[in-house]
């Protein structure tokens, strides 16, 4: 991963110190994770030895860590760890009482999401006192809007993900297995430019009416829907797209269901803008896809954020009322699931701008048509 300037690290630190004094909160402790890399540049080994991060409202980050890590540590911080102490613990040590040590007793501390359950377990007891609080709600307000260069970052992806999409829908696909085509868009999405291949669905015929189908041995024959929703990381940031292919002449039956699903996924990517709530964008695509009669069929969120992770604030859900903001970024994937026959879905990463919405893969969107 090409590392950001110093500069931004410094920057994010700075600004997660503020946010926990802004909500009362004495110190953040961030384990290996995406908030750490999000936070620190790099990532940790996220290992049995406690490696944790302090932040404090007032005072320098607080860096403890196995002394074996120290070496690392430094040589991945780079000039960073100048504004970082580093508190080293030895095999013999309680790195748990280190921490307490260093928090001392009665402060709110807040532990982020991700940190494993003994941990804090561990920190609890070690901590006598301590009121601890989720840190979620700083951390995902500080990496929900991105920055200039995290929009470059996921461009690029979106763009590798889409030339990986168009290679593996210009091919053959009939007579082939759910697995030996999935391999080859993690191949194709590596030659792409993606540092990992995180994840292939190919979810034929039937299967295409499960969202997260995991690839098998069905062979795909002719007739068949076929849902193909890849993605990794590219430089740091995640890609996430999704196309349909039919293996054929696809009937009118699925012609008009396909219609629907494609009038949906654009509305709602052109209701997104500045201010509009997170749920009333979900509410376009579903709208749709019920006025049609498929209501019933359209089983998930309409959308999630994405970023250093795949799946991160904001969701474009029913059940969250917050107003998207310039900066987001998340899908737009509508989907219509015909249980026992096939299934459709399209999906594009877009950001909020000032101006309305972008949206990152430019892919047609239209059904595919494959031998």
């Amino acid at each position: 991963m090409q590392p950001f300037p110093e500069s931004v690290h410094r920057a994010r630190l700075e600004a997660a110190a503020s946010e926990a004094a802004g909500r009362g909160v004495d110190a953040v402790l961030v384990t290996p994770s995406s908030d750490y890399l999000y936070l620190l540049g790099y990532n940790a080994p996220p290992l049995e030895r406690l490696t944790c991060l302090i932040v404090h409202p007032g005072a320098p980050p607080t860096l403890v860590l196995p002394h074996l890590e120290v070496p690392l540590a430094r040589h991945e911080l780079g000039a960073l760890a100048d504004g970082i102490e580093l508190r080293p613990w030895e095999e013999t040590d309680d790195p748990f009482g280190v921490v307490g040590e260093l928090l001392g007793k009665g402060r709110r501390v807040a532990v982020q999401d991700q940190m494993w359950a003994r941990f804090v377990l561990r920190l609890r007891a070690a901590m006598d006192g301590v009121d601890l609080v989720e840190a979620g709600p700083m951390l995902n307000a500080l990496r929900r809007t991105k920055s200039p260069e995290e929009f470059d970052r996921l461009r690029a992806a979106a763009r590798a993900a889409d030339q990986a999409m168009d290679a593996i829908t210009a091919g053959h696909l009939s007579g082939r297995t759910e697995t030996d085509v999935a391999a080859q868009v993690r191949d194709l999405l590596r030659e792409t430019g993606h540092d990992s291949a995180d994840w292939a669905i190919v979810a034929s015929g039937p299967n295409a009416a499960s969202p997260h189908h995991t690839p098998g041995e069905r062979v795909i024959l002719d007739g068949d829907a076929i849902v193909l929703d890849i993605g990794g990381t590219a430089n740091g940031y995640a890609s996430d797209t999704t196309r349909t292919a039919f293996v054929g002449l696809p009937p009118e039956e699925f012609q008009d269901l396909y219609a629907v699903l494609q009038q949906a996924q654009a509305a709602a990517c052109d209701a997104i803008r500045p201010g509009i709530a997170a749920r009333d964008v979900d509410r376009v695509a579903r709208e749709i896809i019920t006025d049609a009669g498929y209501g019933p069929l359209f089983t998930h969120r309409t959308g999630h954020g994405i970023g250093l992770e795949t799946h991160e604030e904001p969701y474009l859900v029913e059940s969250n009322p917050d107003p998207l903001r310039e900066g987001d970024a998340f899908s737009i994937e509508p989907g219509i699931y015909v249980e026992g026959r096939w299934g459709a879905r399209i999906e594009d990463i877009v950001i909020c701008t000032a101006d309305g919405g972008e949206r990152l893969n430019r892919s047609s969107r239209d059904l595919r048509i494959v031998a």
